[in-house]
């Protein structure tokens, strides 16, 4: 079962309709990174996490599936 994180960043990415690759470009991280984190097999630093959330416009608590948008 994916985890939250996974299930929200996944979400997010496609409800932008952009892809892992383009998503990768734009929080500097690789394709792969992207992947692993949105098949629940790694985790992002808080770093990404941030950028992620600025990126998206959504808290870090959304993003951790602690609170609705």
């Amino acid at each position: 079962m994916k985890n939250n994180f996974a299930n929200i960043l996944k979400t997010l990415r496609l409800e932008k309709n952009i892809g892992q690759v383009e998503l990768a470009e734009k929080i500097n991280v690789s394709k792969g990174v992207i992947s692993l984190w949105e098949n629940g097999l790694r985790e992002p630093k808080l770093s990404n996490l941030i950028a992620l959330a600025k990126y998206f416009e959504v808290s870090l608590d959304y993003l951790a599936g602690l609170t609705e948008f």
